[in-house]
């Protein structure tokens, strides 16, 4: 498995513990930036650049940190085909990817701990998307986004 992370400042730091953490268990990390928690950076540049990179499948999965999670995922999803969630409790963690087939996933460094944290990533990543039902939702969200990506 290759995960993409990307953060702005703001989720530099959890972005680095994410990053150990799952090099640790044997996980492949592309870093797509920023490389500093002191410099102010636009979030949408860094959650549209992990959200491309999993488009393209250069990666099978992007994690991607700002202070809340809400701004980053807001900007990946911007991209055609990114399911991201933003997550702060293991139920959504295991539920975004078990029935919305999230694709990316979004933390918010400001709002939760490391252990928390790297809990979320850990249900997430492995968690299997059920299919069935859920698929005709997916691609339901699919179809909207066909609609209004002309």
């Amino acid at each position: 498995m290759k995960i993409g992370l990307g953060c702005d400042h703001g989720g530099y730091n959890l972005k680095l513990e994410i990053i150990k953490h799952l090099e640790a268990k044997g996980i492949e990390c592309v870093d797509y930036g920023t490389n500093s928690a002191d410099e102010s950076v636009d979030y949408p540049i860094y959650g549209q650049k992990v959200a491309e990179a999993v488009i393209a499948k250069e990666v099978d999965y992007g994690i991607v940190c700002c202070g809340t999670g809400i701004g980053i995922s807001l900007a990946a999803n911007k991209v055609p085909g990114i399911r991201c969630a933003v997550v702060s409790d293991v139920f959504s963690a295991k539920m975004s990817k078990a029935h919305n087939n999230a694709n990316m996933l979004a933390l918010g460094e400001r709002v939760l701990g490391k252990g928390l944290a790297l809990e979320l990533v850990d249900t997430w990543i492995n968690t299997e998307f059920e299919g069935d039902r859920h698929l005709r939702r997916v691609n339901l969200i699919g179809d909207i986004e066909k609609k209004y990506n002309k």
